[in-house]
């Protein structure tokens, strides 16, 4: 058996589009581009947050894979927001490369052998990182973004 519930973490990891796409439905323009919460990002902005993510994680899992002893570089998600305009932008492409990223990693983890799996590299935020690491992060990643969407969606109600 896999350490850590390793089949479990990835079945959640590909499962995660399902959840932000069903936390979306019906949200309409306005309440996508909401800010119900203070200080907390809209479904918009959530959602090109994902894909962005999503990309910048697949490559640190691609390169932990390939490359002996990779330098993650950290990033600041809340000036990419800004600065990417992610409440000015439709959100549908930012969907479709979220899912298509989602898809392939997910087919790169179901590969994977045990040494891919030990492969260090380091994270300039969170220190030695390997795909042990990447897993516990991601898996959870879009499931809590989807709650997030949740929770604007019940502000937006009241």
């Amino acid at each position: 058996m896999p350490k850590n519930g390793r089949p479990e973490k990835i079945a959640q990891y590909a499962a995660g589009y399902g959840e932000v796409s069903k936390a979306l439905e019906g949200m309409s323009h306005d309440a996508l581009i909401a800010h119900p919460i203070a200080g907390k990002w809209s479904a918009c902005e959530i959602v090109h947050h994902l894909a962005d993510s999503e990309s910048i994680s697949a490559i640190r899992l691609r390169r932990l894979i390939a490359e002996e002893f990779p330098v993650l570089n950290g990033y600041d998600q809340d000036v990419y927001a800004v600065i990417l305009r992610y409440n000015l932008r439709d959100i549908q492409p930012a969907l479709d490369q979220f899912r298509a990223v989602r898809a392939t990693s997910a087919q790169i983890l179901a590969a994977m052998s045990e040494e891919d799996w030990k492969r260090p590299g380091w994270h300039t935020e969170a220190g030695l990182y390997t795909a042990e690491t990447w897993l516990d992060i991601y898996s959870a990643h879009a499931h809590n973004h989807a709650a997030q969407i949740r929770r604007l969606r019940e502000a937006l109600k009241k």
